[in-house]
């Protein structure tokens, strides 16, 4: 099949166009580059364009006649979305209806939308299963709730047929050492304490060590970039082949703490990783992990990578490499742990 892969060039939407064309399908990466890098784009054509240009995207679709479009193409930093929600709800939920659109004036009837964890909120209880109440705690979180919502109200008037993935905290990079990760500003805990031990970054800041955890931290679920661009194929797959719309948790149902992420940090560089202490930050939960069965069950998804230090030494073989090395832009300070 042929996918228009919206966001290509970004971290997880490039180890996708791998995924994509390892399996033998057609990768097009469409991105603004605002974020992303062209350089990631190896496994296909880049076709240069924005979610909110109509024009771009009709251009796109009537050069590649995609089969089928997964969506990365999204502002995602927690904290910014806090100050500049405008610019969120424009561009995540504006830039998605106009790609459906767009969908629909070409034919296009089937997408997997890259969606989120910050769609629950804070939950009352754990693990966090495809049920439990989805109530965000920011606007990042809202628009990802919309999307979906978008994406079923489509289905049910236009017979548009979606998967929506909910990915908890992204992490690694290509076990090949093709791709890795590459934020401006960074704010996932893996780099930044790989940053931190290298001398590249700031000291890494610990968030909170009063949480009510077995070491006080808070605790995450990591998924490696890999499965997670494994997923999309199968959805992708799983569509083609008539399957029902849903959203799915990706996830391993194990939870790290923060200082254990430092811990794996340092085991793997044979480095100590400087840290400094920071209050909570405002609406941070506890604890996030998930169960991810109805992606096993349904998609036939089972994450190969579930030991934070095999994690770890992935992305910092990446970090260690002259790309990585040299690509590595100075950490946030405030490492953002939802996403």
């Amino acid at each position: 099949m042929k996918a228009l892969v919206t966001g290509g060039a970004g971290y997880i939407g490039s180890h996708t166009c791998k995924a994509l064309a390892r399996a033998g399908h057609v990768p097009i990466a469409f991105d603004n580059l605002s974020t992303g890098h062209a350089d990631a784009v190896r496994w296909g054509p880049l076709h240069r364009g924005d979610i909110l240009d109509p024009d771009a995207l009709d251009a796109a679709f009537s050069l590649y006649r995609p089969d089928v479009v997964l969506h990365f193409a999204a502002l995602a930093y927690v904290g910014e979305s806090v100050i500049d929600p405008g610019n969120y709800y424009r561009v995540n939920v504006t830039g998605t209806q106009t790609l459906l659109d767009a969908m629909r004036r070409h034919g296009v009837s089937r997408i997997v939308l890259s969606s989120s964890c910050a769609t629950y909120g804070i939950p009352e209880t754990l693990p966090i299963s495809e049920d439990t109440p989805r109530q965000p705690v920011n606007p990042y979180g809202f628009t990802k709730l919309a999307v979906e919502r978008m994406a079923a109200d489509y289905e049910r008037a236009y017979g548009m047929r979606w998967v929506a993935l909910r990915y908890f905290n992204a992490a690694g990079a290509d076990p090949e050492g093709e791709l890795g990760e590459l934020h401006d500003p960074e704010t996932h805990a893996i780099p930044l304490a790989i940053g931190a031990a290298l001398g590249t970054a700031p000291p890494f800041s610990v968030m909170g060590r009063d949480y009510p955890t077995a070491d006080g931290s808070a605790i995450r679920d990591y998924v490696h970039v890999t499965d997670l661009a494994e997923a999309h194929v199968l959805a992708m797959q799983y569509l083609a082949e008539g399957g029902d719309s849903g959203a799915f948790n990706l996830a391993t149902g194990r939870g790290t703490s923060v200082l254990e992420v430092i811990q794996a940090v340092e085991a793997v560089l044979g480095r100590r990783v400087p840290v400094r202490d920071a209050p909570r930050r405002p609406g941070d939960p506890p604890a996030l992990y998930a169960r991810a069965e109805l992606a096993a069950k349904v998609l036939g998804w089972q994450p190969c990578f579930v030991d934070i230090e095999q994690m770890v030494a992935t992305a910092a073989d990446w970090f260690r490499s002259t790309a990585g090395r040299d690509g590595l832009v100075a950490a946030s300070a405030e490492p953002d742990h939802i996403k």
